[in-house]
């Protein structure tokens, strides 16, 4: 399905049949993604996305590439996106990216429940912006 206009994005990864996110890598799509359990297709177009990429790719082992930043003048075609698609999806690769995706997933969960560090930062953070 192709939507071309605004789509909930959340609830779109939030939901158990979506096998992967096709995304240029901006860092909120890359955190929404991770925070969902979502490994991500990565074709970056500019500014922080090339590196969020790398990240997510070499560092993070959460997906895959479809363009790299270095070929960016190229024309991507329909079988690369297929490629990248079929990997998430279909290899032994992709659902180990989907383990890593889940393990990440379970500490972010972990770290805003009560009590842990970032929940406490965040609760410094807002009762200092609300006085």
């Amino acid at each position: 399905m192709v939507v071309r206009n605004w789509v909930p994005q959340l609830e779109i990864l939030r939901h158990s049949s979506t096998g992967g996110f096709l995304s240029h890598c901006g860092w909120n799509s890359c955190i929404e993604s991770i925070s969902m359990g979502v490994p991500l297709a990565t074709w970056p177009i500019h500014h922080d996305q090339p590196f969020n990429a790398i990240l997510v790719t070499n560092l993070l082992k959460t997906g895959t590439s479809v363009r790299s930043w270095t070929r960016r003048e190229e024309l991507v075609t329909a079988s690369t996106i297929e490629k990248a698609v079929n990997t998430l999806m279909g290899t032994t690769e992709g659902e180990e990216m989907r383990q890593r995706t889940v393990e990440l997933r379970k500490k972010i969960k972990s770290s805003v429940s009560d009590g842990e560090p970032a929940r406490e930062a965040m609760e410094s953070f807002i009762s200092n912006i609300i006085k």
